[in-house]
């Protein structure tokens, strides 16, 4: 498997130390990038592809989160702040997970695992895709079969699973989620949302119709409508 390509965005070099050292530590991680601001971050992201961003919130010029919003297919992002009042908006916004500094490598790892378990389930072979999934619903892992899904609507850090016939709360992010469903089967049409492509009942630029409701198209999301 190739190794997870990650970059550091964060001003204070004693953070920009510890994260370079975990990052060093764990055999699946590759460090290609550190940067002190955001917009040197953006510049790099406009010609290279990476996996994962480490992000501070406090950054001279562009907020962490404001840069956040500013990345319309973003890579997986593990938040890293020493500031627990941000973790809801990190969530809402789909980060992987939230490490509050001073960051353990313990929790270090935890968070990262997260991302290569769902790098493992993107790139895992077509012919050994199973049509289903298991998540983790009110203590107990319960199945749920690919074809039944509608969409996924992200609530904070927990996702909803609308199905034909039942809906399901999972603690996880919706970049998780999406990682472990198939490309040809899901799509992304908002910060918030994934839906069934086959479920899709109508649409315009801004909205979908799918099952009798209304789901809303991100402004990043809607060249991929045109094509339907």
């Amino acid at each position: 498997m190739s190794k997870i390509r990650c970059i550091i965005v964060e001003d204070e070099p004693l953070a920009v130390k510890v994260l370079a050292d975990y990052i060093a530590s764990v055999p699946f991680l590759e460090l290609v990038g550190t940067f002190k601001d955001a917009i040197l971050a953006t510049d790099y992201l406009r010609q290279a592809t990476v996996d994962l961003i480490f992000l501070d919130i406090h950054l001279p010029k562009l907020k962490g989160m404001a840069f956040l919003k500013t990345l319309t297919h973003a890579p997986a992002v593990i938040i890293t702040t020493a500031y627990h009042q941000y973790a809801v908006e990190g969530f809402e916004l789909n980060v992987t997970d939230y490490l509050l500094k001073p960051i353990e490598f313990e929790r270090f790892f935890v968070a990262v695992n997260k991302v290569k378990v769902a790098q493992s389930q993107r790139q895992q072979p077509a012919d050994e895709a199973r049509d289903f999934i298991f998540l983790n619903v009110q203590k107990k892992r319960v199945k749920i079969l690919f074809s039944e899904i509608v969409y996924i609507e992200s609530q904070r850090e927990y996702i909803k699973v609308k199905t034909t016939n039942s809906e399901y709360l999972s603690k996880m992010g919706t970049n998780e989620i999406e990682a472990m469903l198939p490309v040809h089967l899901f799509k992304r049409v908002h910060r918030s949302y994934i839906v069934a492509i086959r479920r899709i009942d109508s649409c315009t630029a801004e909205m979908i119709e799918i099952n009798g409701e209304s789901i809303p198209i991100g402004k990043g999301y809607r060249d991929w409508m045109e094509k339907l």
